[in-house]
Order: C-alpha cells, then sequence, then structure tokens
C-alpha cells in the first residue's frame, strides 16, 4: 500500500530522516517545516492518508494546529500522529487527550518506523513510545 505522508518537523534532519525512509518504502511524502507551511499545503495540496506532526514549531503549537486542521472536513477524519521527543509522564495521554491518533517518540524507531505510520494509516488507533 503505498501512503502520501504529510510530515511537519522544524527539525531539517528529522525531517530528511522520516522522509528517506518512508520514501525508500514506496510512500509518497510532503514536507511542511512549519505551522505556516502546513496551512498553505492545506490549501494546495493534495489530502494525505496520514499527518505526521512535530508539536513544537517555532511558530504554532501542535496541538493548536490539529484544531485548525480537524476544522477543515477534507481533514477530519486524517490521521494525525504527534512526533515528539518530549515523553514526560503525562504528554502522552495529554496529546491523545487533545485528538491526536496516536504518539510516536523521537529519537524514531528506524527499523519499526514504516510499519507503525503504515498501521496508523490503516486506522488501527494506538500508541508507540518505542524508541
Amino acid at each position: 500500500m503505498r501512503l502520501r505522508v504529510l510530515v511537519v518537523e522544524d527539525n531539517p534532519l528529522n525531517s530528511e530522516l522520516v522522509s528517506d525512509i518512508l520514501t525508500m518504502e514506496g510512500h509518497e511524502v510532503d514536507l511542511a517545516a512549519s505551522g505556516a507551511a502546513l496551512r498553505a499545503l492545506v490549501v494546495t495540496g493534495a489530502t494525505p492518508d496520514i499527518l505526521l506532526m512535530d508539536i513544537l514549531l517555532p511558530d504554532a503549537d501542535g496541538v493548536a494546529l490539529l484544531g485548525e486542521l480537524r476544522a477543515i472536513e477534507r481533514f477530519a477524519t486524517v490521521p494525525v500522529i504527534a512526533l515528539t521527543a518530549h515523553a514526560l509522564t503525562g504528554d502522552e495521554g495529554r496529546l491523545l487527550a487533545a485528538g491526536f491518533n496516536a504518539v510516536i517518540t523521537k529519537p524514531i524507531d528506524t527499523r519499526t518506523f514504516v510499519r507503525e505510520v503504515t498501521r496508523l494509516a490503516m486506522g488501527t488507533n494506538r500508541t508507540s513510545g518505542a524508541r
């Protein structure tokens, strides 16, 4: 199954790693490095099968961006996965309560990342703290 994945990540190394891993597996990846870039892609780009979003962007809060996305009809059911290095007690629950479909912690586990993204895109809502 080929996925269209939208990755919102301000760290160029993380963006490149995620993009490379997904592209090598045959998935199509669009990148946004900020909240403003995400907003532009929402208007001009295709609807992704899944969206992976850093929650701490320089110009936007990931939770607030999620609220904006959910208000757009074509994004209402797109799985949005929080990508975060903040794995403190309670963070995962807070993000799930805010409406993210799952949480994947950074650094990502490159051995299982594509399988996890594919599973989440197909509608299985679970979280992953695996590193």
